[in-house]
């Protein structure tokens, strides 16, 4: 079989649910990404990775974040991940090369848009996010990072230095045969209207969270 050669070469001929089907640059405030888009035959939705530089294929600081209209689009305070997509566009183009694979599908850890603003109301009466899943029925975390796994593997990457806070990441990549040479952590400083997210995300969750510890007194 023949190696795939990474971003810039042919794509492996390795048969995937994922196809790759365009290049095209991608010039933004954070810095100049190739935008490198994906049909996912599977489940018939659109993906993208934005590629920073040349990665290689170890140790690449790579991001897999989880599609959020709410905090990536309209600047929601009732998540972090907004704040967490732009500080990791900002780290691969610091380092000088990197990967951020945007998972569409992702959205409310999976349980979709609707769902998920269902769930929120449910928050704004008392339930925490796991409770509120539960109570409509729906999964804790339905994410699939197998798509990611893929793309990466198309990139050429085999390695990666992954920003996350959430061990599950970091097992799911390694179960789909990408390697996780260390974990870098995404920490982003709380407000008022997530603080008790994040604790939910760090108690009920498992995400590794250590700064809010300087926050017990808030609540």
């Amino acid at each position: 079989m023949t190696e795939n050669i990474g971003i810039l070469g042919k794509k492996s001929p390795q048969r995937t649910g994922v196809e790759r089907m365009v290049n095209a640059p991608l010039p933004t405030v954070y810095g100049k990404f190739q935008a490198v888009g994906y049909l996912d035959h599977d489940r018939g939705e659109e993906q993208v990775a934005l590629v920073h530089g040349e990665p290689g294929a170890e140790n690449v600081l790579t991001r897999l974040h989880s599609e959020c209209l709410t905090g990536d689009a309209f600047g929601s305070q009732h998540c972090e991940c907004g704040d967490q997509l732009a500080s990791a566009l900002r780290a691969v183009v610091a380092a000088g090369s990197g990967v951020v694979v945007y998972l569409r599908g992702h959205e409310g850890r999976g349980i979709g848009l609707l769902g998920k603003l269902r769930a929120m109301a449910l928050q704004a009466e008392g339930l925490d996010t796991v409770e509120a899943n539960l109570a409509l029925g729906l999964p804790v975390d339905a994410r699939d990072y197998g798509v990611a796994a893929e793309i990466l593997r198309d990139l050429g990457v085999r390695s990666v230095r992954l920003l996350s806070n959430n061990p599950r990441k970091r097992e799911a990549l390694v179960r789909h045969g990408v390697q996780v040479a260390e974990e870098v952590p995404l920490l982003i400083p709380p407000c008022e209207s997530n603080i008790t997210y994040l604790r939910t995300k760090r108690e009920r969750l498992d995400h590794r969270l250590p700064h809010l510890d300087a926050l017990a007194h808030w609540s």
